[in-house]
């Protein structure tokens, strides 16, 4: 039997896209410039460098379109689905949902923060190893958790 997916236990989640990048001047530039000439935001960024290559890790306003894009040019992608949270309180609430997180024994593997601020807030995404759980948590310490159209608008 398949496993139910975040959709079905309305955990509220977001695409992010992982791109291989070389390790090059203006890789990263070239990206971001083919998605806006398609109307596409970069919403969040996050870089994981290393000699040879790096890792750009990206939550865009139009998912769906980002991934027609990747297959047109040939992109080589992968993607995952993130949470995030908002932070009402700024930096002041990453302890709280950090103790939250502990509480659930709910693992951080990334976060990054976003470069938007829906309703002026601070916003973090993060991967984690039970979404459904967290969701759960976080919601319950009264966390708002956004949606892909949350950070569309």
């Amino acid at each position: 039997m398949p496993l139910p997916t975040a959709e079905k236990l309305n955990t509220p989640q977001v695409r992010q896209f992982s791109v291989f990048l070389q390790n090059k001047v203006g890789a990263l530039l070239e990206i971001v410039k083919l998605l806006n000439e398609s109307h596409v935001v970069v919403l969040a960024l996050s870089i994981q460098d290393s000699s040879e290559s790096a890792i750009g890790r990206i939550i865009v306003s139009d998912p769906e379109r980002v991934t027609e894009i990747f297959h047109e040019h040939d992109i080589p992608y992968s993607d995952c689905e993130l949470l995030v949270v908002e932070l009402n309180e700024g930096p002041n609430d990453l302890a709280r949902v950090l103790a939250a997180l502990l509480m659930a024994e709910v693992n951080v593997y990334f976060s990054y923060p976003l470069l938007v601020r829906p309703h002026d807030r601070a916003v973090l995404a993060m991967h984690l190893d039970d979404s459904e759980c967290a969701s759960s948590v976080l919601a319950g310490e009264g966390f708002k958790l956004l949606t892909q159209g949350d950070l569309s608008r």
